[in-house]
């Protein structure tokens, strides 16, 4: 792996890599990371315990891969979301 991240990039990928419903596509287009690269980069960053009930985790889910999820149109979306900036709810 020759990309060199920040500490809050490198969390923020082992962040969306622990979410359930962040898929390996969605690293990738954030920071350029396949799946093997975000197993390489999870594996050097935790302990090997943790890296091993992370494996565990990812092994089964169907949502860790966008080909996979078969509810990509009917998405739940709140009606707050489209106001939401930044991470603040704009004034109505």
């Amino acid at each position: 792996m020759s990309k060199d991240f920040t500490p809050a990039q490198t969390d923020r990928i082992i962040e969306m890599a622990w979410e359930d419903r962040t898929p390996f596509e969605a690293i990738r287009l954030q920071f350029g990371l396949n799946e093997s690269q975000v197993r390489q980069l999870i594996r050097k960053e935790l302990k090997s315990g943790s890296y091993t009930r992370w494996r565990e985790r990812v092994a089964g889910r169907r949502t860790k891969h966008a080909a996979k999820i078969p509810f990509t149109t009917n998405r739940f979306k709140s009606s707050m979301q489209r106001q939401i900036t930044g991470n603040r709810i704009s004034k109505r």
